[in-house]
């Protein structure tokens, strides 16, 4: 009696629980790539800790020092509260200019600039007169001062130039912040400015890594940038209004409004959400590498199931419809193989690039699968065939790694051909007949007493 466990469904319901298994190791490649992935993340943070992090940079802000007069209680004396009141400029220009390079940790790269940075604001005299009327505190305008933001002091170069009405001027250093970020700061008397408005130049250098943003700490903020660099990605609360892109280099420009962001011209002290509401109207560029390694071996590893299935099914059609019999270990060995070559893949990327990477791995799981598809089918046509159909999904997947905004259109697409093809080749196929034994070699001058195995039953045409 035929078992059912001989049956051609059972074959491929063993096949299903290989693949399944399949998924074991390349999780485990998965892992791999996330761990080499922090440690690029770790590469980069240290060329930052030498270099200047990812940097922000915003205009100057008029900060004044303020006594606020508590009302006596309980026939106490008044006490006296001190604060802070800031307001920003009427008017903020930056031109940004960024010169980019490659600094490296290891074997891994980063992108680090240094951007030359012209910044003019202007405060207007009515501004200043409207908010101290409006304050319910008394300002100390001898004490008062311009801080400017920057998120990584480190990164501060040089400050050439620091003009205040015409007259120059110098930074220091403070220990006050505005939302997360650091200030450099300098005094300015309001009262000896006697209602005049406050214009401020300031030409500086600041290094980072990877991306630049900027605050629009003002009325009307106006933002030109410009860097050699051909695949910026625009960041943040705002996209440029305008931007140029060409094989070598960007421009962009930004305008914003204070209608355009969540906090107003004035405030005091810090707190009440104003730190987030900063922190979400910063704009700027990041470095973008498109050629990231680490974000196409995640790509390549989503579709490992699918290609270790389709291999599978590859040498399952051989062994129906061809007479043959492969064993559940020569399965797992192709398996391996196939998982293989993602690791191989996330080594070589680490060295050569992406794509030749890609090319060498392949190339090698294809030959070696081939080869040993030629000494398990006993037949190198087979082992040919099944050499090129490997080959042809390997290109399959290259093109949707490289296809980002259509890999899932493309996907869907190969799986119904191959859905498709899979049931053209497989509609004759009696289901539960034998599993096919591989025909062995003839012995003359004796027969064998084994009766034949008979071939899988094929469906007649009705």
């Amino acid at each position: 009696m035929v078992k059912w466990t001989q049956t051609v469904t059972a074959k491929v319901l063993g096949i299903g629980v290989l693949a399944l298994l399949m998924t074991i190791p390349l999780m485990q490649v998965s892992g791999l790539v996330s761990e080499r992935q922090q440690l690029r993340e770790t590469a980069v943070a240290q060329i930052a800790q030498g270099w200047g992090g990812q940097q922000v940079l915003g205009g100057p802000v008029l900060t004044v020092p303020t006594l606020t007069q508590l009302m006596a209680v309980d026939n106490r004396p008044p006490q006296t509260l001190s604060g802070s009141e800031s307001m920003l400029a009427d008017e903020l220009k930056m031109d940004v200019a960024l010169a980019v390079q490659t600094r490296s940790y290891g074997i891994y790269t980063a992108p680090v600039f240094v951007s030359t940075v012209k910044i003019s604001g202007q405060f207007r005299a009515q501004d200043l007169a409207q908010f101290r009327r409006a304050s319910n505190a008394q300002w100390q305008g001898s004490k008062a001062e311009l801080r400017l933001p920057i998120g990584d002091l480190r990164g501060l170069q040089e400050v050439s130039e620091l003009l205040i009405n015409g007259r120059p001027a110098r930074f220091d250093s403070s220990a006050d912040r505005l939302g997360p970020w650091s200030n450099v700061v300098v005094p300015i008397d309001l009262d000896a400015l006697a209602d005049q408005p406050i214009d401020v130049e300031i030409n500086l250098k600041l290094a980072g890594t990877e991306s630049l943003q900027l605050l629009p700490l003002a009325r009307s903020t106006d933002v030109a940038m410009r860097a050699p660099w051909r695949d910026p990605s625009f960041i943040g609360a705002a996209l440029p209004l305008e931007h140029q892109l060409d094989a070598k280099e960007f421009s962009a420009h930004w305008h914003m409004l204070d209608l355009n962001r969540s906090y107003g011209q004035h405030w005091t002290d810090a707190g009440n959400g104003l730190d987030g509401a900063l922190q979400a109207s910063t704009f700027g560029v990041q470095l973008y590498q498109p050629v990231d390694v680490y974000q196409r071996n995640v790509r390549a590893g989503k579709y490992g199931l699918l290609f270790i299935a389709m291999t599978f099914v590859a040498f399952f059609l051989f062994e129906v419809l061809k007479r043959l019999r492969v064993h559940p270990v020569q399965y797992l060995l192709v398996g391996a193989a196939l998982a293989t070559f993602y690791v191989v893949l996330l080594a070589l990327s680490e060295q050569i690039g992406f794509g030749l990477a890609y090319t060498l791995a392949a190339i090698a799981v294809v030959f070696i699968v081939g080869g040993y598809a030629m000494a398990v089918l006993r037949a190198r046509r087979a082992g040919l065939l099944l050499g090129g159909v490997l080959g042809l999904i390997y290109a399959m997947l290259y093109g949707l790694i490289a296809a980002e905004q259509y890999a899932l259109l493309i996907g869907a697409l190969v799986l119904l051909v191959m859905v498709a093809l899979m049931m053209y080749l497989t509609r004759r196929i009696d289901w539960y007949a034998y599993v096919p034994m591989t025909a062995g070699p003839t012995t003359t001058g004796s027969a064998s007493t084994e009766p034949p195995v008979p071939p899988p039953a094929i469906m007649e045409r009705s």
